[in-house]
């Protein structure tokens, strides 16, 4: 484990309860409180400028800091909007681009030019994907590339409040707010109190007390929009695995689970454990390889691992496709996974999107 694996592995579970660590880093998180709460009253005051783009944002993002499945939330959302008669593009920062100017996201792309989740989404959903650092112009470069774009999802742009949008999205997964402290002492980014359109949490149950910890305050709660007062669940479910040399060659996890191989599986998520569950869910009892958000493989993890098949996650095998050796070993199989939203999320999306006008 490298040393900046370990402290975010120490802050990680420091975060989850208000420990000495916490403590003693909560001075920290006051400053960084102030500094967040004074950027958003600036821009909600229009010292700093924000801009409206010509056609309905939607973003998608969260205050914990790390992985809560905002990309397999954003593959829903973009289906759902493509079902629905619209035709979205995504814009996202593109984590790893070496470019500060927008990218399109194209066939040839490779995540080291325009990183793995965007990747991912371009190819899950078949719609146009620009990344770049400041959203307001990735969006308005997506629209001068494909002016049939007629709404816009931010993916991950929660913070990135130069772009005005119109619904927002805030999502949870079974962590809740962990301790409910701003960093560094804790896991937040915005306090919970901040505004939102609707609440989404990804778990496998959701019990009182974790809805509880992550609904809005009662002042948002007293508005005409319901929607933002109830948490909806979003469960992650994937039940087969696909060959990474052709994803076409398909098992189901049960049937892996029934021939007792020797099984590992890898994630460089933001929640591995998330991914473990799914697979000790279906039966499974693998090896666990938690590696860094975004890893890039090149350090070859699976040589000398001593398994019959290595289990990823999709953005994992993004990477992995590209990498030569990677790519034919036999071993190497993904399991994609897919959001399972209540319908009616979609429909109320879909009718505040209709409802916006156009700068």
């Amino acid at each position: 484990m490298t040393r900046t694996s370990s402290l975010e592995s120490t802050l990680t579970r420091n975060w989850l309860r208000r420990g000495a660590l916490a403590c003693a880093l909560w001075p920290l998180s006051l400053v960084f409180g102030g500094l967040a709460g004074l950027r958003s009253g600036l821009f909600r005051a229009g010292v700093l400028k924000s801009e409206r783009l010509p056609v309905p944002v939607v973003v998608v993002g969260n205050i914990f800091i790390g992985g809560t499945g905002k990309t397999p939330l954003t593959i829903w959302l973009v289906q759902a909007l493509q079902q629905a008669g619209f035709h979205p593009g995504v814009i996202s920062r593109g984590f790893g681009s070496k470019d500060s100017a927008p990218r399109l996201v194209t066939a040839a792309s490779t995540p080291q030019q325009v990183g793995d989740e965007p990747l991912l989404i371009a190819m899950r959903t078949g719609c146009p994907v620009m990344v770049g650092r400041d959203r307001a112009a990735a969006g308005r470069a997506l629209l001068a590339a494909d002016p049939a774009v007629n709404i816009l999802v931010a993916d991950d742009g929660l913070q990135h409040y130069k772009l005005q949008r119109d619904v927002e999205i805030v999502l949870f997964d079974g962590r809740g707010v962990g301790n409910g402290w701003l960093l560094p002492a804790g896991p937040l980014r915005e306090q919970p109190s901040r505004r939102r359109d609707v609440t989404v949490v990804n778990a496998p149950a959701l019990p009182a007390a974790l809805a509880a910890s992550v609904a809005p305050p009662g002042a948002v709660r007293g508005r005409a929009d319901a929607r933002a007062a109830a948490p909806v669940q979003m469960i992650l479910a994937g039940d087969t695995a696909e060959r990474l040399a052709d994803r076409s060659e398909r098992v189901s996890l049960a049937e892996l689970a029934g021939r007792k191989l020797r099984v590992a599986a890898a994630a460089g998520i933001g929640n591995p454990g998330r991914f473990f569950g799914m697979l000790r869910g279906a039966g499974l009892e693998p090896i666990e390889l938690p590696l860094p958000d975004h890893h890039d493989f090149l350090d070859r993890p699976f040589d000398g691992l001593d398994v019959d098949i290595v289990l990823m996650t999709e953005k994992d095998a993004v990477k992995c496709a590209q990498i030569e050796e990677l790519r034919d070993d036999p071993r190497l199989w993904v399991v994609p996974v897919t959001a399972r939203i209540d319908a009616a999320l979609a429909e109320y999306i879909v009718e505040k999107c209709r409802g916006c006008s156009s700068a």
